[in-house]
């Protein structure tokens, strides 16, 4: 019963349940100690022999037990099965020592760890173990009697600690998939929340922007025929380019929020619709190839450049037409912003974020970045690993 309280260390704090696994080396001291420095008298013939031989089969079978040493389960069944035998014989052989108490220890262990059938197997061989030697000593039928109810009554124990660590599996079990289905519930409440937040956006906020931006193109276009001055003219457009920016910004908002992240084409071509939707240029999008899913980072380099070079191409050709070219090759994928006015591109001047912010995009996501003046007008050039 001892024996059990401390194999029980599921409920023990972490140093004490160290101990209490490394206890199961206690019958090999014992049986060294008892039987071979104080036989007592011989009941099996061939002596000193004899005893070291089944004193080394018992704690090789004792060692096997040890859960440290990570044995096959077949290895450790033959072990345990192996220590109650010899133990077994070690109290005929050795009467007057204390090593009856290890074929009691080794039938808590079967019981409490191993097979059905093997523990039976152990609670019979301990049985007739204990009778043997009580009939061989030639002591009482109430010497064997009690041996007998000694055994059966570790059974016993064993039985009762393997009921309740299966009940407190169980209850652990039970506990486990109680904390899974909170969590789930929790985290489908979460995502619940997040639809409702991107209806929200969707239907309120990016349905206004829309709006505004139309009426916005609308006033352009009046007051562009009452002949209002250019800076009323700068002021509307740049209220038109913020609207259709924030329309964009609004859909990027909902996609994430119902983790569905939108494709850089269809990120690209929202782009290009804020380009025509302004009326500054002409502009269209070609897509090239199978469209597939692409890192986070590399879609978002393909949606910032092609926004730098739509913003560049607006600022400095607004009278031009701009084509947009993202090409799905097997290993890369190629964006090209291109506008054309019919005139050579003037010339850049370096340093500031355009250009530059870019090319650091580009190295971020192992691409190569192409920008400069074509016959007509200016191309910039994106090629990533993809």
């Amino acid at each position: 019963m001892m024996r059990g309280v401390l194999e029980d260390a599921a409920n023990l704090p972490r140093p004490w349940a160290a101990m209490a696994r490394w206890l199961r080396l206690i019958p090999a001291p014992v049986l060294v100690l008892t039987t071979v420095t104080r036989p007592g008298p011989q009941l099996l013939g061939g002596g000193k022999p004899v005893l070291v031989a089944l004193v080394a089969l018992a704690v090789l079978g004792n060692l096997s037990q040890l859960p440290q040493l990570r044995l096959p389960r077949r290895l450790v069944r033959t072990g345990l099965l192996i220590f109650v035998v010899t133990s077994c014989l070690l109290t005929v052989a050795a009467p007057g020592s204390s090593a009856f108490i290890n074929p009691l220890l080794g039938v808590h262990w079967a019981v409490r760890r191993s097979t059905n059938t093997l523990a039976t197997i152990t609670v019979v061989v301990a049985c007739a173990g204990q009778i043997t030697g009580v009939l061989l000593r030639h002591d009482s039928a109430v010497a064997a009697f009690a041996l007998v109810l000694g055994t059966v009554a570790v059974a016993l124990s064993g039985l009762v600690w393997r009921s309740r660590e299966a009940r407190t599996e169980q209850t652990q079990l039970a506990l486990a998939r109680e904390q899974q289905a909170r969590e789930e519930h929790a985290r489908a409440a979460a995502l619940a929340e997040r639809a409702r937040i991107a209806r929200e956006l969707h239907d309120v906020l990016a349905h206004s922007l829309a709006g505004l931006s139309l009426n916005l193109q609308t006033a352009r276009l009046l007051l562009a025929r009452e002949g209002a001055s250019a800076e009323v003219m700068a002021r509307i457009e740049q209220a038109q380019r913020l609207a259709a920016d924030g329309i964009a910004e609004a859909r990027q908002a909902v996609a994430a929020l119902r983790d569905d992240p939108v494709p850089p084409h269809r990120r690209i071509a929202d782009l290009v619709a804020a380009v025509r939707l302004e009326g500054a240029a002409a502009a269209d999008v070609v897509v090239d190839g199978t469209p597939r899913e692409l890192p986070a980072e590399i879609a978002q380099a393909l949606h910032r450049v092609a926004q730098e070079a739509l913003t560049n191409a607006r600022k400095h050709a607004p009278d031009g037409t701009i084509r947009v070219v993202l090409e799905y090759r097997p290993e890369h994928v190629v964006l090209t912003v291109s506008n054309t006015d019919g005139r050579p591109a003037p010339t850049v001047v370096a340093g500031g974020y355009g250009l530059v912010g870019m090319r650091e995009r580009a190295e971020q996501v192992g691409g190569e970045l192409e920008a400069g003046p074509v016959a007509d007008g200016w191309r910039v050039r994106l090629v990533v690993p993809a």
